[in-house]
């Protein structure tokens, strides 16, 4: 991925004993999903604080290395890519150094959703298939590739495969181009509904034993996640899905007072971010401080334990 580089400082009124600040990079997700609003979001809440900063599109794994090469300050993170950066497993090459969690915030869903005309109805029958996923450097990419590694297939065995943005794939599924479409994000996801008012759909369900075979020998971060019946027109039973957790990431060397400020206006304008991402309504301050085996940054050491005495 191609990193934008901001070329300027700005001096600000001191803000926690700041005295001036870099123009922060922060890498989010695709354009359709929860990230990229959020980021600006971000960026408007600490505008008034004197800190600027430039949102960037990205991906799951791409953002982690933005973070740990120092392309980016700060990035939308998924709990599972993270830890596999720390733990220096593929896709990751050496083990993350300079990657520290700012703030868990809520989780997200690996959707399987194929056209009712594709009859897909599990991952069984997914082989063989035309598949639309994210681009690699996405965290929903790498799942597809452990969940058809866990169905026994791959890439290889699909009709297709197309890597493209939440909305150009929905775009192929109404137009008859692909079966089936992965993604991680919340429910309900913007970019399913919009198929799902067009398209008749099937939401494709795991098994619990399947889910716990990829936390067994994939990565133990996974999680079983349930979407509730009715998220999605003509959705009429819940629906087991294997999830992980969107966190805040930062550089461990960031200004820990710039991280105290993200964090307190974050905190008091979260009814704005809950407005974007309505999985954010359940969650509190112990929640956005959970241990996921990533190191908090200090700065939100700092701010947890004045918010919460912990």
């Amino acid at each position: 991925m191609r990193i934008l580089i901001a070329t300027g400082f700005i001096a600000f009124a001191a803000t926690g004993g700041m005295a001036e600040a870099q123009q922060l990079k922060l890498m989010t997700g695709p354009q359709g999903g929860s990230w990229y609003p959020l980021g600006g979001a971000m960026q408007s809440m600490v505008s008034d604080d004197g800190i600027g900063i430039q949102v960037l599109p990205g991906g799951g794994v791409a953002n982690v290395q933005g973070v740990q090469g120092g392309q980016a300050d700060l990035g939308f993170g998924n709990s599972i890519s993270v830890v596999d950066a720390i733990e220096g497993r593929p896709p990751f090459e050496g083990k993350a150094d300079n990657v520290c969690n700012v703030a868990t915030l809520y989780p997200q869903y690996f959707h399987i959703v194929a056209t009712e005309a594709s009859g897909i109805q599990t991952v069984a029958d997914i082989a063989g298939k035309r598949l639309v996923t994210q681009p690699v450097g996405n965290t929903a990419e790498e799942v597809t590739r452990a969940v058809l590694k866990t169905a026994g297939t791959d890439y290889e065995a699909m009709r297709s495969v197309d890597y493209v943005s939440y909305s150009d794939g929905v775009a192929l599924l109404q137009d008859g181009n692909a079966d089936y479409f992965t993604l991680g994000t919340t429910v309900p996801a913007s970019a399913v509904m919009d198929l799902a008012n067009s398209t008749a759909i099937k939401m494709v369900p795991l098994e619990q034993s399947f889910i716990d075979d990829m936390k067994a020998n994939l990565n133990p971060g996974y999680a079983s996640l349930n979407i509730p019946a009715g998220s999605y027109p003509g959705q009429d039973e819940d629906v087991l899905a294997v999830g992980y957790a969107t966190q805040v990431i930062a550089r461990c060397d960031l200004d820990k007072e710039v991280v105290k400020t993200l964090l307190t206006r974050m905190w008091d304008g979260r009814d704005d971010l809950i407005a974007i991402s309505a999985a954010m309504k359940d969650t509190t301050l112990e929640s956005m401080q959970a241990d996921t085996g990533v190191p908090l940054h200090e700065g939100a050491k700092e701010f947890y334990a004045e918010h919460t005495g912990g």
